[in-house]
């Protein structure tokens, strides 16, 4: 799509942010929150860097962010990755170009490794980050418990082929 930007995210840009966010949340297979958080909460959960949003005219069409994994030093360049894409905008590529936009902002922000766990059944995801780069490493066993349905996630990980190696 010619007529996609991507750009960082600005607090300006949260509710339409949260609006997606509802969306997965609503689709029952995109995270195993029940409620999309506030501002406040959201920005101090995401790194303050690669907060990025796919914006077509000015309507952001889909949003990405890192998620520290660990508080200690040795772990500060593996993040887990979210990418949520508006219904309206399914299928028009923008996933791919809103996370191959988010790998090259990770690299050049010093992290090495990028981690996601999906839902087995979101066939979309996986296949997205498959065709970026991403590889299954592994597979958890009733994660978690959403609805009183015990669920399992599909991990990945993406391991930058220029920083930290």
């Amino acid at each position: 799509m010619d007529n996609v930007i991507i750009r960082e995210i600005t607090e300006a840009d949260y509710p339409s942010v949260k609006r997606i966010f509802e969306e997965g949340i609503a689709s029952g297979n995109s995270t195993f929150q029940k409620t999309a958080p506030l501002w406040n909460e959201w920005n101090e959960s995401k790194l303050p860097y690669c907060r990025l949003a796919a914006v077509i005219g000015n309507e952001i069409a889909g949003w990405t962010a890192l998620t520290p994994t660990s508080k200690r030093e040795v772990y500060k360049g593996v993040n887990e990755e979210s990418i949520y894409i508006a219904e309206k905008f399914a299928g028009k590529g923008i996933g791919k170009l809103l996370l191959s936009a988010l790998i090259d902002e990770s690299e050049k922000s010093g992290v090495w490794t990028l981690y996601a766990a999906i839902f087995p059944e979101n066939k979309i995801s996986i296949k997205l980050h498959l065709l970026c780069g991403f590889r299954e490493i592994g597979y958890m066993e009733k994660a978690g418990c959403m609805n009183s349905i015990w669920r399992d996630t599909v991990l990945f990980e993406r391991r930058s082929k220029i920083v930290g190696i």
